[in-house]
């Protein structure tokens, strides 16, 4: 289920192919996939590779959840990318998301925190290339290397939890993290909760959510969906059972997750951009999953995940379309109701669902949270009541900025097909899923992923459905006025990481090289004088001695035997002599040709290296994926 969506991927990255064919390979394996997800629930059954790889065979019912909802959503995008995406690199584009489907099929199925760790490894590296898939623009590929880093920073997180478990119990299956104590459980703990808040876009590593969107919309629409941001949701809801045990973990959850939905909430509002609107709106949803979860209800954070998957996937399909007809993804020069009216239909439902508006599936899983907050507080519910009433702001404004009755008479455009359909496919599943309402079916999907429905208070509904139509209102309001002017990204944080780390730490790689250049190096510099000095005198003196040893010098010291001292010193000067032209000819060549001969063969293989030195970041990716991939088969082969 893993494996396979990642060789094929390599394999239509290779083979290529017009629209048409490549839409087809991929809808293949990822159907192929959602088949495999389907038939791998059952009794948990650990399956090992070897020692250090052990996956499940039978998934536990809230994994396969995911699982199924991985590729399912995948489908959607695919019929989208196809049609929507430049045809140059559309191989590359398709490939590398089945690639990217794959390791996060792999964090799903994993049993210990090793296989995680790998499978959380090859979603990052993914995300990097897709967001630089447009390597030819600068833009692309500066936001690819800052998310990398920016969510690499979190993923340490992970590395401490591997290495606090395996030092507490010897062993690093999940089964393992519930017997920890003390020390150790709260180092996985909060390790865990690091790196699962740096995949999920919260704060303090919310930033690279925005300049993710230099990306493709079609990478936007996987990864803000079932891939990257949902892994840290998921781990945290799979996990949760052996991590509540640490102490402060629950809370600290509700903290970051509820702070991050009421700034990503405000942050989103005040954008004009259509994708950044919904890229903040990701991060303040994910923050209600992981309070979710912090309050002890995995779950329902794993129902909303699901929910939110199907609606968030059509509204960044949907942003890309009104960019491809309006030319700019600013919200206010958008306004195509009258020019696409199905596609205005299709995206109303998303942006209700988002907006939590009853009776559509958003707004039955959003009540579900404010239910389990209420269970952890009452300042808990105020919270996530403030922050759906702002959910419903801000996809209010989408829905009506972007595909409202302003602009659009003069303007002739419809939807392509394929870009229909997979908008639709996704508005679809949104209806689908709004039968979650109804009480036989919410009950026997909380009976599916062993999910504890929450009791509510009257009062906590009366105020998250106020919250929510104030927050229509709102949202209509401000898109009405146009008022909303570019709020800086994410409230200021990425003008703080620049002028707070980024600047201080070249300044510091400066002064740095400075130092080794003018300090440390005057050792090896002053070295090298005083032996070049030295061997100067020594040559001196050399030439001295031979010369006070020669005939007339010999003579005038003993004053006599001139004949006999010439004759021996000129036998020895003429061997001498011999030698040194022996030396001078044969001995020289010999003792050049290893000198030579390893520099001709140093530049031979420097000019077959060169060739690798292209500049080219996809082919430095290619390298680096080859190496991975020969890594983990001699992992794997290797036992």
């Amino acid at each position: 289920m893993a494996y396979l969506p990642v060789l094929a991927g390599l394999a239509i990255w290779s083979i290529g192919g017009t629209r048409v064919r490549l839409a087809i390979m991929a809808v293949a394996v990822a159907a192929t996939t959602l088949t495999m997800a389907l038939i791998a629930g059952g009794q948990a059954r650990r399956f090992a590779w070897s020692e250090t790889l052990v996956l499940q065979a039978g998934l536990p019912p809230l994994a396969q959840a995911v699982a199924i909802l991985i590729p399912a959503i995948l489908v959607a995008i695919i019929f989208y990318a196809a049609a929507h995406e430049d045809e140059r690199g559309l191989p590359r584009l398709l490939g590398l998301m089945l690639v990217f489907t794959g390791g996060m099929e792999l964090i799903v199925i994993a049993a210990d925190l090793v296989t995680l760790l790998i499978g959380w490894e090859i979603v990052g590296a993914c995300s990097w290339a897709l967001i630089g898939h447009k390597w030819r623009q600068q833009a692309p590929g500066l936001s690819a290397n800052f998310a990398f880093v920016l969510t690499r920073a979190g993923d340490l997180g992970l590395f401490l939890a591997v290495m606090a478990t395996f030092a507490g119990t010897g062993d690093i299956g999940y089964d393992s993290l519930g017997t920890l104590e003390g020390w150790p459980l709260a180092l996985a703990a909060f390790g865990l909760l690091l790196a699962a808040i740096s995949k999920a876009g919260q704060l303090p590593f919310a930033p690279w959510l925005f300049r993710a969107m230099d990306g493709p919309t079609s990478v936007s629409a996987l990864l803000h969906s079932a891939t990257m941001v949902a892994a840290g949701a998921y781990i945290l809801a799979r996990l949760q059972p052996q991590l509540s045990a640490a102490p402060g973990f629950g809370a600290a959850a509700m903290v970051l997750g509820l702070a991050t939905a009421i700034l990503g909430g405000w942050a989103a509002l005040r954008q004009t951009h259509a994708k950044k609107l919904l890229a903040g709106s990701t991060s303040a949803q994910m923050g209600l999953m992981i309070a979710t979860v912090g309050a002890g209800y995995p779950g329902i954070a794993v129902l909303h995940l699901i929910v939110h998957a199907a609606t968030k996937a059509a509204l960044f399909c949907a942003a890309g379309m009104a960019h491809r007809v309006s030319g700019s993804f600013d919200l206010r020069r958008m306004g195509l109701g009258r020019t696409m009216p199905a596609t205005a239909l299709l995206v109303a439902i998303g942006a209700l669902s988002l907006a939590a508006a009853p009776p559509l599936s958003g707004g039955w899983s959003k009540e579900e949270m404010v239910k389990a907050l209420e269970h952890a507080g009452p300042f808990w519910a105020a919270a996530i009541i403030l922050a759906g009433g702002l959910s419903a702001a801000y996809a209010t404004r989408f829905a009506v900025s972007a595909f409202g009755f302003g602009f659009g008479d003069d303007r002739k455009a419809r939807a392509l097909p394929g870009e229909l359909a997979g908008l639709a496919l996704l508005s679809g599943a949104t209806l689908v899923l709004s039968a979650l309402w109804w009480p036989p079916v919410h009950e026997a999907a909380a009976r599916w992923i062993g999910a504890d429905l929450p009791n509510g208070s009257r009062l906590g509904l009366i105020a998250s459905l106020s919250s929510v139509a104030l927050g229509i209102l709102a949202g209509v309001r401000v898109a009405r006025s146009d008022s909303a002017a570019p709020a800086q990204d994410w409230l200021g944080l990425p003008i703080l990481y620049e002028h707070g780390v980024i600047r201080p730490f070249h300044a510091f790689a400066h002064n740095a090289a400075q130092v080794d250049d003018r300090v440390i190096d005057l050792i090896p510099r002053g070295v090298a004088s005083l032996t070049t000095g030295l061997s100067g005198r020594l040559a001196r003196a050399d030439d001295d001695t031979i010369d006070g040893l020669a005939p007339g010098a010999a003579d005038r010291a003993k004053g006599g035997s001139i004949q006999a001292w010439q004759g021996a010193v000129g036998i020895a000067v003429r061997a001498s002599t011999a030698l040194a032209a022996l030396g001078a000819s044969t001995g020289e060549r010999i003792s050049d040709l290893m000198p030579s001969g390893g520099g001709r063969i140093a530049g031979m293989a420097g000019a077959d290296l060169r060739r690798l030195q292209t500049g080219f970041a996809h082919h430095y990716y290619t390298i680096l994926m080859v190496g991975f991939g020969l890594a983990v088969g001699m992992l794997i082969l290797g036992g």
